[in-house]
């Protein structure tokens, strides 16, 4: 039940992304002159993280260009616009990812801007870029996304005018208690939900824009990986090009719904969906109260909200299956 979930010690892993995260504002604020182009590297979550903040640069910025980057795919394709008016931007929770450090170190002697954001000074990652923001160690799941929203908001500041920075920053700073909130808030929910779900090992996720970083995060980082599930995200913009036929009355679905420019897509595949099958699990970000958040930024924190909401379910579906969140099969225990 709710009474599971420590709250307090949900806040406290926020604590060293608190701490830096008007740093991490004022230095975009400082790049925004030198800087048109940006480039995000990260495996996984953190890439899924980047997603949602490339998203809202795109959306709101006629100044920045932007990509996103897997650190594998960055180093073979090794891309040659990496000048002085690049800033590249990698990200590892642990610090370790063998890719990501390599992919520093791909970059660490060209032209271009290069920062790191992970939890210690001490890991490969912060000693292969030429500058970090950390995270603190055993950091929320959104802290990376933190930092480099108010790295991206400080840049769109200066560079764009972007009338959103103070709600954002203010916003940021209450997202901690809200996380730990909706968590606690989701607790019995989840349960049933688990319940609902446990003998499935097939589970689709339908997810638009910003929101696909949790449909893939959940489905993907979380079920897939620490449950054993065959767990596939699907985008909404194409799931009526194929996908959608596997759809019947016993599909499985879970659907994330934001506050976003791209929610009339899951609005769409809502009205299908509640037509053709009976196990139709709907995750609205409206849903969910955010105290302290501006109402003009709730779209842009949705992902996060939803994913604490959705974390519980995995919680009890990991005591249903007598399997752990921790257990792995191949990661770190085999060569790969």
């Amino acid at each position: 039940m709710a009474t599971d979930v420590d709250k307090q010690s949900i806040i406290d892993s926020y604590a060293g992304t608190l701490a830096v995260l008007d740093r991490a504002a004022a230095r975009g604020r400082a790049l925004a002159g030198s800087i048109d182009r940006i480039h995000l590297v990260g495996c996984g979550g953190p890439n899924r993280g980047m997603l949602g903040v490339e998203y809202w640069v795109e959306h709101a910025s006629r100044a920045l260009e932007i990509r996103r980057y897997f650190p594998a795919e960055y180093i073979t394709q090794d891309p040659k616009r990496l000048d002085e008016r690049t800033l590249v931007v990698l990200g590892s929770k642990s610090g370790t990812t063998p890719e990501t450090v390599q992919a520093a170190e791909l970059v660490r002697d060209r032209k271009c801007t290069v920062i790191s954001i992970t939890e210690r000074a001490e890991s490969a990652l912060a000693k292969a870029a030429p500058e970090s923001f950390l995270m603190g160690e055993h950091s929320g799941g959104a802290s990376l996304f933190m930092l480099l929203q108010a790295l991206a908001g400080g840049m769109m500041s200066a560079k764009d005018k972007w009338e959103l920075f103070d709600p954002l920053m203010s916003s940021l700073h209450a997202l901690p208690r809200v996380l730990a909130d909706v968590s606690a808030d989701s607790d019995r929910r989840g349960a049933e939900d688990a319940r609902l779900l446990k003998d499935d090992r097939i589970l689709y996720h339908v997810a638009a824009g910003p929101m696909f970083a949790s449909a893939y995060v959940w489905g993907v980082c979380v079920l897939m990986e620490m449950q054993w599930m065959h767990s596939v995200p699907l985008e909404a913009a194409e799931f009526f090009h194929g996908p959608f036929e596997i759809v019947d009355e016993n599909t499985p679905l879970v659907l994330y719904k934001g506050e976003d420019p791209s929610r009339p897509l899951m609005d769409r595949v809502e009205r299908f969906c509640k037509r053709y099958t009976e196990r139709l699990f709907i995750y609205d970000s409206k849903d969910y109260a955010m105290p302290g958040v501006d109402p003009r930024i709730r779209g842009i924190v949705a992902p996060h909200v939803v994913q604490s909401a959705l974390r519980r379910i995995s919680e009890h579906l990991a005591v249903w299956h007598n399997h752990p969140l921790s257990t792995r099969r191949y990661m770190w225990k085999t060569e790969y």
